[in-house]
């Protein structure tokens, strides 16, 4: 069957003005948004705080906000919505929305919690942000931008519109707005990630993602390579080439190269590589129906990287990124790779395939290892959805990693708390190295037992001396449910993370070799 080619127009992230007027001295607004504070946080018997605008608010509406605050129970924990319908010149509805501790996470929520109380509105007015502490107007941002993702694949439309328009009022400090472009680089960043995880796979194959890795590049100014799978045969990557062989459509090896202002032969070189699985059957070891159903974000790591790479230049990256993405559908066909192969990977290396469905180390290995032997970087990182051990250990909401760096594991650290994007630092456990080790071959795709930590060990054999880090998120690549910044299904986790670490001053502070 040929693949779908119509996607239809998708919806749009909202639009941010600054105002250093209130939401009641904005004209044209459909919605005002107002904060509502604990008196005391920790005492949900102290009552309330309201933020900027209220009393001049409520004087305006002839109401008594605390009081009905107060009937409504309210304790302005984050997240917590009280909607007053009023009447006034176009504007329709108020919204208390608490911003609990005021924590820069209790800004992102409450940024996703107005964009989901306001969908199908043109224009909405807040001043949440005008309380905001340093970090939490970008945090703001990037919550209404998740907030809002939609996707659909209906005839008659998306079922709601994001919010077209935030004004954040009541903001008047010089760095306002730069903390916005940051915020709209790094929400879009994750918008677009989440959008590529969601596309269905009759559309998307590893040609398809190609082509739009050249769209990206075109618009952000990146270099752009695309292997075909002539080339990946000349060149002798093995790995992708077995694992994308039985599909109807061919893998590709995706390099986006990336170089700040005034770069030169000193600057340093950082290489992503992100898991390009477009589709996940399972192989011969086929997967049960259940666990095919989100096997259409298993592209989910190489999506990171390449919204990753379109953003760099927005948050002023100092250092030379390279972005690799190994593409390939693991499907069944005759000519499907089987149970006990043997492949060369680029560079040499063989394993033996004990796992069909252990197919997304055998692509990550030839990105690394044409990394580690072409591109000579001073850091690399691969970001995948590898695992199903990952999701036992740390569940939904937190993605695990492995380094073998500790200056590099606690930069990602940093950059995973600050972010949003949660990760947790598993062990490289040198006694389970003889798990993946093979009788015929180098070593064994399958190692079984601890299959997050063999599955790091594998790939270890492929970074040779370079400082690593292996990002393991197939614990949160799918949300079960909306939450937050959140929207059910895939999360496109990973472009905060890495933007939050790239684009800092000193992304290489204190790694050596």
């Amino acid at each position: 069957m040929a693949a779908a080619t119509n996607l239809p127009a998708q919806v749009s992230p909202p639009q941010f003005a600054l105002s250093a007027a209130l939401p009641h001295e904005i004209s044209g607004v459909e919605v005002w948004v107002l904060p509502v504070l604990p008196a005391a946080v920790g005492d949900p018997d102290a009552g309330v705080l309201l933020g900027p605008g209220a009393t001049e608010t409520a004087e305006l509406l002839g109401v008594d906000l605390l009081d009905i605050l107060a009937t409504q129970r309210a304790t302005g924990c984050t997240g917590e919505v009280i909607t007053v319908p009023v009447t006034g010149d176009g504007v329709d509805l108020l919204l208390l929305v608490g911003v609990g501790e005021q924590s820069v996470t209790d800004f992102r929520r409450a940024g996703a919690t107005v964009a989901r109380a306001t969908k199908d509105r043109s224009s909405v007015a807040t001043s949440i942000t005008a309380i905001a502490p340093d970090g939490a107007l970008e945090a703001f941002v990037v919550g209404a931008m998740l907030g809002s993702v939609g996707f659909h694949w209906r005839s008659e439309g998306p079922k709601e519109q994001p919010v077209a328009r935030i004004v954040l009022s009541g903001v008047t400090h010089e760095s306002a707005d730069d903390e916005i472009a940051r915020g709209i680089a790094l929400g879009g960043a994750g918008w677009r990630s989440r959008m590529l995880a969601t596309v269905p796979s009759n559309l998307k194959n590893p040609p398809w993602l190609a082509g739009q890795a050249e769209e990206f590049a075109e618009a952000a100014g990146l270099a752009v390579t695309i292997w075909d799978e002539q080339r990946l045969a000349d060149d002798g990557f093995g790995g992708l080439l077995a694992v994308g062989g039985a599909a109807a459509t061919p893998p590709r090896l995706i390099r986006l190269d990336y170089a700040p202002p005034g770069a030169t032969k000193k600057t340093p070189t950082v290489v992503l590589v992100g898991k390009g699985i477009t589709f996940d059957s399972g192989g011969l070891d086929l997967k049960p129906p259940a666990g095919m159903l989100s096997m259409k974000r298993d592209m989910s790591g190489g999506a990171a990287v390449l919204a990753t790479m379109a953003a760099l230049a927005d948050v002023n990256c100092p250092v030379r990124v390279i972005g690799l993405v190994p593409a390939a559908e693991n499907a069944i066909s005759g000519s499907a790779m089987r149970p006990g192969d043997v492949i060369c990977h680029y560079g040499g290396r063989t394993s033996e395939v004990n796992n069909t469905d252990a197919e997304g180390r055998l692509v990550l290995a030839d990105a690394m290892a044409y990394a580690v032997h072409e591109l000579k970087p001073d850091v690399l990182v691969d970001v995948a959805t590898l695992t199903g051990a990952m999701k036992v250990a740390l569940g939904h909401s937190i993605g695990g990693y492995f380094a073998n760096n500790d200056a590099l594991a606690g930069l990602l650290a940093d950059a995973a708390a600050t972010s949003g994007e949660p990760l947790w630092r598993m062990p490289l456990v040198k006694d389970y190295e003889s798990r993946v080790n093979s009788q015929v071959a180098d070593g064994d795709n399958a190692a079984g037992g601890a299959g997050a930590i063999t599955a790091a060990l594998f790939l270890q054999h492929f970074t040779g001396d370079v400082p690593w880090a292996h990002i393991d998120f197939a614990s949160s690549a799918e949300a079960p449910a909306e939450h937050y910044e959140w929207t059910k299904g895939p999360t496109g986790f990973g472009p905060r993370l890495l933007l939050t670490w790239l684009g800092s001053p000193h992304p290489l502070e204190g790694i050596t070799p």
